[in-house]
């Protein structure tokens, strides 16, 4: 295990802004820190850094205990959000710096500077100064900075919030091809789930300081366990039903029995339990042999390019149903009685 974190906990005064927090990172994986503001993912990534020390616990890198060591002695590479490069330096400079600091001989500097030029590729912006750049730009050579002095570890603080969409999903590319191809171990904190989604290893969900669940990509979207997790990564229908028999997977919603997959752990006939259902999981029609069924009504349409998102008013409740807008395809209005139906796999039975 490269990186443990084991029983972190931070407290500004009475409040306590990270709680029981345990995390195991291995030698190369991307991590994301996903949460609404406020949730103390930024806080956690300090105390990797060492701006920060936690009130409990301890972290280790590479099985060194680095919990009390400071910032500049636990080789970590850092990327804020604000950029953060040297006005009065050239991008050249800029790069330079913490192997200048690190006292390397200069034919090594000039080696390093032009192989992080290369693969940020900015070779020929060597000579400008940062005011002299777009944003990305800018955060490219705050990555090489960081990288330059080959740190174990690189940390990087919603790098990418101060760029238009299209700048933001470019770069993310990026950063992912460079953590794979440098094999870098990486903690990557934001509050935006696509983000998340697409450039993590792993996933570590927080909320009000605590983790929420860790888990790929695919688990976090396909199998939240808790409603936040649920609700905060994706869109999503939430619907209360009353457990029929746990053993068999099978759960009321409003008159309708519903089956999900496999036994429904932790609970007893009777019990009410949030549901979750994602809107491309669902499909307009009758069911396939073994699918769930729902009948209900056409609310309204909404047209949003590849999908048109269609609200069906059902027995407790209504939710959404995503339809891939090919070319041709015609759709029911409102005021339609329509058949919903998806597979038991697709009932996401949340932990109460």
């Amino acid at each position: 295990m490269f990186l443990a974190l084991t029983g972190i906990r931070k407290t500004f005064g009475a409040e306590a802004v990270v709680k029981d927090f345990n995390l195991k990172v291995e030698r190369g994986e991307l991590v994301t820190f996903l949460g609404p503001s406020g949730c103390g993912k930024t806080t956690t990534l300090r105390m990797i850094a060492g701006f920060e020390t936690p009130t409990e616990g301890s972290i280790r890198i590479d099985g060194r205990d680095v919990t009390h060591l400071s910032a500049r002695r636990r080789a970590i590479g850092m990327v804020f959000q604000a950029y953060a490069l040297f006005p009065n330096m050239t991008v050249e400079r800029n790069i330079a710096f913490g192997l200048k600091v690190a006292g390397k001989p200069a034919a090594e500097i000039n080696a390093r500077v032009d192989e992080m030029l290369t693969l940020i590729k900015l070779p020929d912006l060597a000579g400008r100064f940062p005011h002299q750049l777009s944003g990305g730009q800018q955060q490219r050579v705050s990555l090489a900075r960081a990288l330059a002095p080959s740190p174990q570890i690189l940390l990087l603080d919603e790098p990418l919030s101060a760029l238009d969409a299209r700048i933001r999903a470019g770069l993310r590319e990026d950063i992912r091809a460079l953590q794979q191809k440098l094999g870098i171990t990486t903690i990557f904190v934001t509050h935006d789930q696509e983000e998340a989604l697409s450039i993590s290893d792993r996933i570590v969900v927080m909320n009000e300081g605590a983790i929420e669940q860790i888990g790929s990509p695919g688990d976090i979207y396909n199998r939240p366990r808790t409603r936040f997790v649920a609700s905060f990564v994706g869109t999503l229908n939430t619907l209360q039903g009353v457990v029929v028999d746990p053993a068999e997977g099978t759960i009321r919603v409003g008159q309708t029995i519903l089956r999900a997959q496999g036994v429904i752990e932790g609970t007893k006939t009777g019990e009410t339990r949030a549901l979750a259902l994602r809107p491309e999981a669902l499909r307009l029609g009758p069911p396939a042999e073994g699918d769930n069924a729902l009948t209900g009504v056409i609310e309204d349409a909404t047209f949003l390019g590849a999908i048109r998102r269609l609200r069906v008013r059902i027995d407790g409740g209504a939710i959404l149903v995503d339809a891939f807008n090919s070319n041709g395809a015609s759709f029911p209005e409102p005021g339609d009685e329509v058949k919903v139906s998806f597979s038991p796999n697709d009932l996401i039975v949340l932990d109460p």
